[in-house]
Formats: structure tokens, C-alpha cells, sequence
């Protein structure tokens, strides 16, 4: 598959003001090069979902891989006048990412509190990197699953993404129409993503085509003239059953005599109740003789309304979606979270806590991996475990109990293991091929099959075991009770 360019803008500068006093602090007090270690993860599934699926990590590659300041960047952060030190200038200059970087493969089934990425490298550069890792994986983290969820629901039919001038921002929509498509919609409407990131693209015509000509029946004319193996009608402007519909099938009538069998046609439906229309419209384009002639409908849908109207059995054939879908429209973040696990001193890793009042909120401290159980008989994923970097696998059986509720136990047997973090960059050197855009949703649908229908029931599914292995949990009660 060819792979497009990508938005490889140079987000050098894209960075909370807070990164570069830090950074400055770091260099003024000598902690530059201290060497550290960053987790990335989230601390809730968003949509009431049972997991979510990550994205973004192809973005974030080519973002690390960008790093360079410009004459132009120095100077806007010298206008400042917060920086007063030139050789903090120089530094800025020469940076670039020079340590070990792992994250999840895009399209990885993840769960809440387990490292998405794990940074090891110098407190300078891991510092710098927080914010544009943090955007660019909640992002489309999010987008990926939101669109799965429509997916989901839809029953096999496809979702067509029409998000982009809903977007907030070119760039939020481009990368929306690739987090889109990971998470399994069939399409976008958006062209440079379509260019950018070699994704299939769709679309018609916007009521403004009927509305320039004449009449309805002179505008889909001229749409059939122009597009005869591309013929789906907008045929709501007016009046949907009296006149766009009527108007449709004589154009459809026409467009046969003239160029025989009709390739790819229909309708869509943007207004109305989409429901009774569909029926409507299916029987009067069935008793026209075009039984194969597509429905599609739109009009600001979201994965409830869909899953509405697929227990009314409305006869659509695909859905178009827009707002609910590019914003995340209930849930407009996924909030990730980018703390401190460890730094290195006298060549000796020494785990880090943050401590909180709320439980939820204690981060897993030290070097971690994080390892999932698949039984080995019906494929059916068991627990993620997250276990020290170093810590051996345990023979199985073995117990996992939950963090928080340690009394909740459970037996692992007869499973294999596979590791969830892959090295992406060794000693800043790039180790990882991206995958394709079909490698990538293949991979979703491969692993959406681990697991149990419970944890992807659409509302108020099981909730999937994270633990923790019992070294980690004993250095973090350990660590908690030293802050006492």
C-alpha cells in the first residue's frame, strides 16, 4: 500500500509553556541529563465503553523524527525574556530524542492505568515531549473508538465518515479521518486525509447542487450526466416522498436506458424520520425495479441513533456521520496522563510515586512491562498484567488479585503470554515499521476477538482485569507507607 506523507508540519514549538521552563529549570540546576523514565495512559474508558483502542502512534513517530528548532522558533522564545542563559539556546538547537521509546501497536485493545508509552531517556527531551505525545494519542485514542462503537452497532453496514467541516481544526480532521477509519468506518469525505494517509474516499452532492439548477429533476440530470457510476441523489431538499424520490427513480430510469445496468446508485436521506423514510423509499425504489439501488442516511447521527434505528429495522444500507463522531462529541477527551515512573541515579533505577486522595489516581511506580493472557484454548483474552520491566513471567497457574480491591482474585492457567509495549526507538534510532492503514483495522478486528461479548457489551459491559504483579504491588505499598 502506498503510504501518503502524512502532516509533517514541524510542532517543534507545540508545547505547554511549562515544558520549556522546566526544561530551562532542568538545565540551570544540572538535572539536564538526568536519566528518566515516563509512563502514558489513561485512567477511564471513555463512552462508558469496555476498552479503548489506540491510535496515533504513527503521528507521534513522525513528530519525534521532526524535532528541530528553527532560527525563527530562537527567537520568539528569546522575545519572551523568561530565558536568559544563550547556551539554553544552543541546547534547544541540537535537541533532539536520543533514548528508548516504547508504545502499543496502533489498534491495540487497551485498558485504563496500563502504560500506552513508556519514554526512557533524558529528563530534558522526555520532559519536552509530554504535550504533542499526550494530543496526538488522546486524540485518536479517542476518534478510533468512538468510531468503533458505530461500527459496532451498524450490523455490518457501513459507516462513511463526513466529519471535517465539523472538526475543530484542519489538523483535528485529517487525523480524525484516519483515527476513523483505523476504528473500521469504510470511508471519508476528507480528501487531503484521503491523499495523506491513503484512506478511501467518498461523497455526492450537498443540497446546494439541487437548489442551483431549475428544478430537482434538472439537478440530478446533470449529477447523472456527470457521474453515471456514481449516482447517489440528495432527495430531501424539497420533499422527499412527493418529489425527491419520484424525481430519483426517473433518473434512474434514464440513466439505465442510456448507459445500461447502473454500477453504483441511490439515494440520501439527510432529513426527516429516517426510519418511516428508508421503508417508504425501499418500497417505492423495489416496485420501480431498482432493488439494488443504495439508501444512505445522515443527519447528525451518533451510535445510539443508530442502534436506534437498526432495532426498527429502518432499510438503510450505510450510514453517514459527521459532528457526533469527529468531536467525540460526548466525551471530547480522553484524558491521558504522562507522569514520572523512575529516574536513574549512580546507575541504579529508583522508582518515582505521585500519591493522591483519591485512589484511582496513585500511579504505578518504576520500569514496567505489560503482559496480557490469552487462553490457549478458546482465544479469549484473561488479564493484562503489569509487571516490572525485568520481572519474569510467572509459571503458570498463578494469582492475580485487583489493586484496589485486593481481595478480588483470580486464577491464570493454560494461557499464553504476549507483551503489549514494542521497542519504536532504541538510543533514539527508529526500530518500528509502521503498519499499513489495513494492517492497522485488521489488527482491531483481530484483537476485538479476544475478548468476551461481556466486555464489548454497548453499555454497562464487564469489566476487564488490569492488575498488578505482586513485586509491583508490594514497591507500591512500600513507597506509600515511606511518604507517611
Amino acid at each position: 500500500m502506498k503510504k501518503g506523507d502524512g502532516m509533517n508540519t514541524n510542532l517543534s514549538t507545540f508545547a505547554d509553556l511549562y515544558q520549556f521552563t522546566m526544561m530551562y529549570g532542568y538545565y540551570k540546576t544540572g538535572k539536564m541529563d538526568d536519566e528518566v523514565a515516563f509512563d502514558l495512559f489513561f485512567r477511564k474508558n471513555p463512552f462508558h465503553n469496555g476498552y479503548t483502542i489506540a491510535a496515533g502512534l504513527e503521528t507521534v513517530i513522525q513528530y519525534i523524527q521532526n524535532l528541530s528548532f528553527t532560527e525563527s522558533d530562537i527567537e520568539y522564545l528569546k522575545s519572551t525574556e523568561l530565558f536568559h542563559d544563550e547556551c539554553f539556546f544552543d541546547y534547544l538547537k541540537n535537541l533532539k530524542f536520543t533514548g528508548d521509546f516504547y508504545a502499543v501497536p496502533e489498534g491495540t485493545i487497551v485498558f485504563p492505568n496500563e502504560p500506552i508509552i513508556k519514554v526512557k531517556t533524558r529528563l530534558f527531551e522526555a520532559q519536552f515531549i509530554e504535550t504533542a505525545l499526550l494530543t496526538q494519542i488522546g486524540h485518536q485514542s479517542l476518534i478510533t473508538t468512538k468510531a468503533n462503537r458505530m461500527v459496532r452497532v451498524a450490523k455490518g453496514k457501513p459507516i462513511l465518515e463526513f466529519g471535517a467541516r465539523r472538526a475543530q481544526g484542519v489538523e483535528s480532521a485529517v487525523l480524525g479521518s484516519r483515527a476513523a477509519i483505523i476504528g473500521g468506518c469504510s470511508s471519508t469525505s476528507n480528501v487531503k486525509a484521503g491523499k495523506d494517509y491513503d484512506l478511501m474516499i467518498s461523497g455526492t452532492h450537498a443540497h446546494s447542487w439541487i437548489m442551483s439548477f431549475e428544478s430537482e429533476l434538472e439537478a440530478f440530470q446533470s449529477y447523472a450526466e456527470a457521474f453515471p457510476d456514481q449516482l447517489i441523489l440528495l432527495v430531501d431538499t424539497y420533499d422527499t416522498l412527493k418529489s425527491g424520490l419520484p424525481n430519483a427513480i426517473k433518473v434512474f430510469r434514464e440513466t439505465r436506458k442510456k448507459y445500461g445496468e447502473l454500477r453504483k446508485y441511490g439515494i440520501r436521506l439527510d432529513s426527516g424520520d429516517l426510519a418511516y423514510l428508508s421503508k417508504k423509499a425501499r418500497e417505492m425504489l423495489d416496485e420501480a425495479g431498482f432493488q439494488d439501488a443504495m439508501i444512505v442516511a445522515s443527519n447528525d447521527l451518533d451510535e445510539y441513533t443508530i442502534r436506534e434505528l437498526e432495532s426498527q429495522e429502518a432499510k438503510i444500507d450505510a450510514y453517514g456521520v459527521g459532528t457526533k463522531l469527529i468531536t467525540a462529541f460526548d466525551q471530547p477527551a480522553l484524558g491521558c496522563v504522562y507522569k514520572l515512573a523512575a529516574e536513574k541515579i549512580n546507575d541504579e533505577w529508583i522508582p518515582k510515586i505521585k500519591r493522591s486522595e483519591n485512589p484511582e489516581k496513585i500511579t504505578n511506580p518504576g520500569l514496567k512491562k505489560v503482559v496480557r493472557f490469552i487462553d490457549e484454548k478458546n482465544g479469549e483474552a484473561l488479564v493484562d498484567l503489569i509487571m516490572l520491566e525485568n520481572e519474569k513471567v510467572p509459571d503458570q497457574p498463578f494469582e492475580v488479585f485487583d489493586p484496589i480491591h485486593t481481595w478480588k482474585r483470580k486464577k491464570v492457567q493454560h494461557c499464553i503470554s504476549i507483551e503489549l509495549l514494542h521497542p519504536i526507538f532504541k538510543k533514539g534510532e527508529l526500530v518500528y515499521e509502521s503498519p499499513s492503514i489495513k494492517e492497522i483495522v485488521d489488527s482491531v478486528k483481530r484483537n476485538l476477538n479476544c475478548f468476551s461479548k461481556e466486555h464489548k457489551r454497548f453499555s454497562k459491559p464487564h469489566v476487564y482485569h488490569v492488575d498488578l504483579s505482586q513485586n509491583l504491588w508490594d514497591m507500591k505499598m512500600k513507597l506509600l507507607d515511606e511518604l507517611d
